[in-house]
């Protein structure tokens, strides 16, 4: 959980008016005991009135209220509509980032805006995506870090290849996601179907951007051989 996502949930919790030990609230955003006290410090530098001490607990003694994010009926509904295309992507930890995203604004939104299905009029009908999509959220972590990744991958003819490449961008195509990553073994870029990708792991290190290489020189070839057609 990245620590603007921690803070905010922490904050929710000390809404609550109970009184909170270090090692309960550790457990309940999944992280560390350090960690939790050095963002009830943060919380409490900001101004947010928490009392306690380390080893006996805290609690917030006096109500705090968010700013109301107002937002107009046309923004709510492409927030709504966003969050439900997101939700049938079919990566599972981007369809619960959705669902927590959309309670949070509507926690913070104004009571005559909550609860409401803003997006009620319109309907999204989008294929799920076919096969496993199993690895998408280790392809999006390994695109972010350049992390070289080890894969076994069934091609067209019901043949495995085992690839080692630099994973470059993600795109999801309706019913298909790819990956478009620079392979190794080929010397070349190479777009491969995450729903026949059978095995994957990284821990091979990470990539440099090296010219040639990356993802815009990828786009560049494509408008090449489209000039050329």
């Amino acid at each position: 959980m990245r620590r603007t996502d921690r803070l905010f949930e922490l904050l929710q919790l000390f809404r609550e008016g109970r009184f909170w030990r270090g090692r309960d609230l550790a457990e309940r955003l999944e992280t560390s005991l350090r960690t939790v006290y050095r963002d009830i410090d943060t919380l409490v530098a900001s101004g947010i009135p928490i009392e306690g001490e380390r080893g006996v607990g805290y609690i917030l003694r006096e109500p705090i209220f968010l700013p109301p994010l107002t937002l107009s009926s046309a923004e709510l509904e492409a927030l709504h509509l966003g969050v439900e295309l997101v939700s049938r992507m079919g990566d599972p930890a981007l369809s619960e980032a959705a669902a927590r995203l959309k309670v949070k604004i509507d926690a913070v939104a104004p009571t005559s805006q909550r609860g409401a299905d803003h997006a009620g009029a319109v309907s999204l009908f989008t294929p799920a995506p076919t096969g496993p999509q199993r690895f998408l959220p280790i392809l999006r972590d390994a695109v972010k870090a350049r992390a070289l990744l080890a894969m076994t991958y069934r091609r067209r003819d019901g043949m495995l290849s085992d690839r080692t490449v630099r994973p470059l961008h993600l795109e999801f195509w309706g019913r298909v996601w790819t990956l478009t990553a620079w392979c190794e073994a080929r010397s070349d870029f190479r777009v491969f179907r995450a729903d026949r990708i059978e095995a994957v792991s990284s821990g091979r290190g990470t990539f440099p951007v090296e010219a040639g290489k990356t993802y815009q020189d990828y786009l560049a070839q494509l408008r090449a051989r489209e000039g050329t057609a």
